[in-house]
């Protein structure tokens, strides 16, 4: 793999904002299929999380799949960023483990290398991680030092390749919130390649201010966007309209900031229903685009254009979820969650 061979994926060609799913919700299909299906449901990109059956980053034949895969995101005319939040990946005993907190980072180091160099070669519009959750033996500021010092040298990585980074604030991990990752920012030294990954469903479970106002306050470094419905402190992804986010101002948020990135739809447990689900979600996300009065930037797979109306056919969806959802600010801090959140959570 090298960065001077990517191959160009379904990058923005015109304003709207541009829909796409994460394949850590098709975890029951083979990757390829799971690419059609999201394709032909009219979504214009698509969140790849690396993993056992989703292009293993350490199986044999690396180059020639990321070639071939290459090929049929451009085939699909799906957009792509990198996901690297793998359950089971790098150890198959510790959910997520080793993160950049522990004794021995390498593991995860090499995994993030890799992921950029893919990224690299797919033409991938950001490559988004995360810090880990804390391990009990390891204090608050040796696990601070620790992140700073890998998150440093990820950041040399990606700017050689040249690809953008996105760092996700995760509820229960060490950088759980927008605060936490504008002081991880200036620890690094604010460098212009450390963009942010905001997942719209955190935002609802434990920021303090109102959803869009998150957008807001990001927006100027704003790379790579997951969406999911939430309430306030469950960290549990839930399907659109069975949370308490109101969409349509989230959607006019993003579109309003200039926005041009995937927003990708972020549903990790719902794989057993995965067409069905992304199915009705694409059309909720629509519905709710026009709403706003929001562009939405078409593929041309199930018609052209850019239009703030849906395109599924009826036949394929029929959802039955309110388009507006469910509309309930946060007011307040976390003080009860359902599960506990970060190693047992949903991430």
């Amino acid at each position: 793999m090298s960065g001077g061979d990517a191959v160009p994926t379904g990058a923005p060609t015109a304003p709207g904002l541009r829909f796409g799913y994460g394949t850590n919700g098709f975890a029951n299909h083979r990757l390829d299929d799971a690419l059609r299906v999201i394709a032909d449901l009219g979504y214009q990109g698509v969140a790849l999380t690396l993993d056992h059956d989703h292009l293993d980053p350490f199986a044999p034949g690396l180059a020639g799949r990321v070639s071939a895969l290459g090929n049929r995101l451009a085939e699909l005319d799906l957009g792509l960023v990198i996901e690297t939040g793998a359950r089971y990946l790098l150890d198959p005993w510790r959910k997520h483990a080793p993160t950049l907190l522990d004794d021995d980072p390498a593991v995860r180091i090499e995994f993030l290398r890799r992921a950029v160099a893919i990224g690299a070669d797919l033409g991938a519009e950001a490559v988004s991680f995360w810090s880990g959750v804390r391990p009990t033996r390891v204090d608050q500021t040796s696990a601070w030092d620790r992140l700073v010092a890998g998150c440093a040298e990820v950041v040399d990585v990606a700017d050689a390749a040249g690809v953008t980074l996105g760092f996700e604030p995760e509820p229960g991990m060490l950088v759980p919130d927008i605060a936490a990752w504008w002081r991880l920012r200036g620890a690094l030294g604010a460098p212009p390649g450390f963009g942010i990954t905001l997942d719209i469903g955190h935002c609802r479970c434990l920021e303090p201010q109102p959803v869009p106002e998150c957008v807001v306050e990001v927006a100027e470094h704003l790379v790579n966007v997951q969406i999911d419905d939430m309430r306030r402190g469950v960290h549990e992804h839930l399907e659109f309209g069975t949370g308490e986010i109101d969409f349509p101002p989230v959607l006019r948020a993003l579109a309003d900031a200039g926005y041009a990135g995937l927003v990708a739809v972020e549903l990790p447990r719902d794989s057993h229903a995965a067409p069905a689900v992304a199915a009705r979600s694409v059309d909720f996300l629509h519905a709710s685009a026009k709403q706003a009065g929001v562009a939405v930037t078409r593929t041309g797979r199930l018609g052209g254009g850019s239009d703030g109306a849906g395109g599924v056919p009826p036949a394929v969806v029929a959802t039955g979820i309110p388009a507006g959802g469910v509309t309930s600010e946060p007011a307040g801090t976390v003080t009860t969650v359902a599960r506990p959140v970060g190693a047992e959570g949903e991430a």
